[in-house]
């Protein structure tokens, strides 16, 4: 799989054109302040990386991004529309735009398949285009075998996959991963890796990715950044990233390898 990754690294079909933009983006809690005049591009169809030590604004980004937080100073653009001051569920439909948090992102205690089902009743009105959506997401996600199985009992790696399969059921352009490796196995990471690519690949997705695990997301992203108190220290792709100096005392030490 780490072949076929790096591979994907390199498609052409990425375009030198920005999905979205942060101009000048500052976010502040109370009198502290998280990101500091921040500007950041995301290309589309590419997959970016955001890494950085907690507290290094990673998460206070995303929020902004899908409208769970609003900035203090600046403009949040996708598409090259300013959707600043447009609310969560309009700029998410409108652009295309699914969020898979750290945490949570499925009901317990609902199955797999009822948890499919209540995300296609929001976004797709015909019955049997909602059934044959919710069917292509489970062959596709590999998910045959818990359909019935109820949420609290998959594995991890099995919750990861439901949960990007529940943000597919809209017509998903950009994709916001919140540490989508934490606490996964090796092998359910190179799946997870895996399916993200694909939709890199075959959906043409937008994809962003911040996760602590720095080898894991090198290993399958175009282009990553570094953040440090609440700034971009360093930026570029895995290769280049692993061999800046300022990349490396901000964030990865001595002798990090990928």
């Amino acid at each position: 799989m780490s072949s076929l990754i790096k591979k994907f690294r390199i498609k052409s079909f990425k375009e030198e054109s920005p999905i979205i933009e942060l101009k000048d983006l500052t976010i502040s809690y109370g009198n502290r302040q998280i990101v500091e005049h921040l500007n950041l591009s995301i290309q589309k169809s590419e997959i970016c990386g955001l890494l950085g030590p907690n507290g290094a604004g990673k998460s206070s980004i995303y929020h902004s991004i899908i409208g769970l937080v609003k900035p203090a100073f600046g403009k949040i653009l996708i598409n090259g529309s300013d959707v600043t001051n447009i609310p969560t569920h309009v700029r998410c439909s409108k652009f295309g735009i699914s969020w898979v948090p750290q945490y949570g992102g499925s009901w317990s205690d609902l199955t797999t398949y009822e948890n499919l089902l209540a995300i296609a009743e929001l976004h797709i009105k015909k019955k049997n285009e909602r059934l044959a959506k919710i069917n292509n997401l489970i062959r596709k996600f590999e998910l045959e075998n818990v359909t019935k199985l109820k949420s609290k009992f998959l594995s991890g790696g099995q919750v990861r996959k439901l949960t990007l399969a529940m943000a597919m059921v809209k017509d998903t352009k950009i994709l916001i991963l919140d540490e989508p490796f934490a606490a996964l196995d090796p092998q359910s990471v190179r799946m997870i890796q895996q399916i993200i690519v694909s939709l890199q690949m075959f959906e043409r997705i937008s994809v962003s990715i911040s996760d602590h695990s720095s080898r894991d997301l090198l290993s399958c992203v175009d282009n990553a950044m570094i953040l440090n108190e609440g700034k971009i220290v360093a930026k570029g792709t895995p290769q280049e990233l692993v061999k800046n100096t300022r990349a490396i005392e901000a964030y990865f030490g001595e002798g990090f390898k990928i």
